[in-house]
């Protein structure tokens, strides 16, 4: 068998078992218990400063010190 042979028949079994398996723990990890609240407040970062702008000034003097 050459090389080829080898790495498809791998591919189509036991690569394809690892990629489900992979894709399953994906989505019990994003919809674990508790994790609403994590991502609710990651998708609310861009709208933190919303009503007044971040203060650049005072950024400005942090990086540069």
């Amino acid at each position: 068998m050459d090389t080829y042979t080898i790495t498809r028949a791998f591919a189509d079994s036991w690569g394809l078992l690892g990629l489900f398996m992979f894709f399953i723990g994906v989505i019990l990890w994003v919809f674990r218990p508790g994790s609403t609240k994590e991502y609710r407040d990651t998708a609310g970062i861009p709208f933190r400063h919303e009503n007044a702008p971040a203060d650049d000034q005072i950024n400005a003097k942090e990086v540069q010190a």
